[in-house]
């Protein structure tokens, strides 16, 4: 498989197709997605504004791409430094994983972003970069205000399981309190979607803003 930076450098480049770029900046985000491909597609067609019609702004390839490029940097310095200290753990016999996991070795089926993956639309709006910044602060101890995911404060949502009830946060869908059966629950999506749509931006305009006609995004 080529790399992230070969296909960063096929979403600069301005003599390919147009379609081309956009295979490109999506085979980046399988190789780096914070939130989830979809919910990761999904936030950088808002956050980069990529219109419906990629012709109108070429340029919004570029800007995504680079928002995912900036955050994966942050990541891998801090891979790296969880990679050596792993190393030097295991040298001293210490082979077992302390819990919890780092936040990109974490199952999506059990962490507490689930809803990202099965709705993505519930993902955090923080810039890429802000997210990791915030997960990387929480891996070294930090004790930061809000949701652990997004920093939202405000009160929680309350999601029914059927014979319990599981604590959401009202910005992103976090698990914040999980339900007291101890079992991971399906996120049912309020609003249904279709993926072929997220992809084909039906919910941003020509100019890159988000389409008033569409009932989510």
């Amino acid at each position: 498989m080529t790399s992230f930076l070969t296909h960063r450098a096929r979403v600069h480049d301005a003599r390919l197709p147009l379609r081309r770029r956009h295979s490109a900046l999506r085979t980046c985000i399988t190789l780096f997605a914070p939130y989830g491909f979809r919910a990761t597609y999904h936030h950088l067609t808002l956050s980069a504004a990529i219109p419906r019609r990629l012709e109108a702004d070429p340029d919004a390839l570029v800007r995504a791409v680079e928002e995912l490029y900036e955050a994966r940097v942050l990541w891998l310095a801090r891979a790296e430094e969880y990679a050596a200290q792993r190393r030097a753990e295991k040298r001293a016999g210490r082979r077992a994983v302390v819990n919890p996991r780092p936040w990109w070795l974490r199952s999506w089926w059990e962490g507490p972003n689930r809803a990202w993956y099965e709705d993505p639309f519930r993902h955090p709006s923080l810039r890429l970069s802000e997210y990791v910044r915030r997960q990387n602060a929480i891996l070294d101890g930090a004790d930061l205000p809000g949701c652990p995911a997004c920093g939202d404060e405000r009160p929680l949502e309350s999601s029914s399981t059927g014979h319990g009830w599981v604590e959401l946060c009202r910005g992103c869908a976090w698990v914040l309190a999980p339900c007291p059966c101890g079992q991971r629950h399906r996120f049912v999506p309020e609003t249904p979607f279709n993926w072929k749509g997220i992809w084909q931006r039906a919910h941003i305009s020509d100019d890159g803003m988000p389409n008033p006609h569409c009932s989510a995004g």
